[in-house]
């Protein structure tokens, strides 16, 4: 099994990592169906145990997405990629050497996955729900200042302030899970106009960019 994706502070290596964006219904659940065989035996029995069929649609879809993602970055056939399930954390690569960082997220029909060879990551994205009573939420969920920064907001920015702040917190927490609490997060936001992006990493990027998945 690979090792976790290691320090690279003082290497001549820039991290670098791409976030892969899939929009879910630009695929059909025939076009799905094939993709079913690339599971693992603990994998398949997961998806199967869903009860909603669109969170099971977002499973497929992120287990899909990922060995993309993966393969992409090392040269590998998605589906010759091994992944080991854990309960209530993200998937074990299966491979030789230090294992590349990365980190799946989901809402509503948006599914991306992060990849990097060089630092660990967390990644979260969430749709803009433009219906909801955010200043009752934030008073749920954020603290004072955080609160005040909402409420001094008005329309689509506070909408897109409340949003970023969420992904953000998600997104440090998923890192700090993986990496170890003593991590100093960087984190960057990606512009979009249907859903919130944050990106944070244990390791300054010298790059990262987005881009949207069109493999079908």
């Amino acid at each position: 099994m690979s090792k976790s994706p290691r320090n690279n502070a003082g290497s001549d290596v820039n991290p670098v990592a791409t976030v892969w964006l899939l929009d879910g219904r630009t695929v059909s659940d025939e076009q799905l169906l094939p993709y079913i065989s690339w599971l693992n035996p603990d994998e398949l029995q997961r998806y199967q145990r869903f009860l909603r069929l669109e969170r099971q649609r977002q499973f497929l879809l992120g287990r899909i997405l990922l060995r993309f993602a993966l393969g992409n970055l090392l040269d590998l056939s998605p589906p010759s990629i091994s992944l080991s399930e854990r309960a209530g954390h993200a998937p074990v690569f299966n491979g030789e050497g230090t294992a590349p960082g990365f980190s799946l997220s989901h809402s509503g029909p948006w599914v991306a996955c992060a990849v990097s060879a060089q630092s660990s990551l967390g990644l979260d994205v969430e749709l803009l729900d433009r219906t909801r009573d955010l200043l009752a939420l934030a008073e749920q969920v954020f603290d004072a200042s955080e609160c005040a920064l909402i409420k001094g907001k008005e329309g689509t920015a506070r909408i897109a302030a409340f949003y970023t702040l969420w992904s953000m917190k998600e997104a440090r927490y998923k890192l700090a899970s993986t990496s170890g609490g003593d991590v100093v997060p960087r984190c960057i936001t990606f512009p979009h106009a249907d859903i919130s992006i944050v990106l944070c990493s244990a390791q300054p990027l010298a790059d990262a960019s987005l881009r949207m998945f069109d493999g079908w």
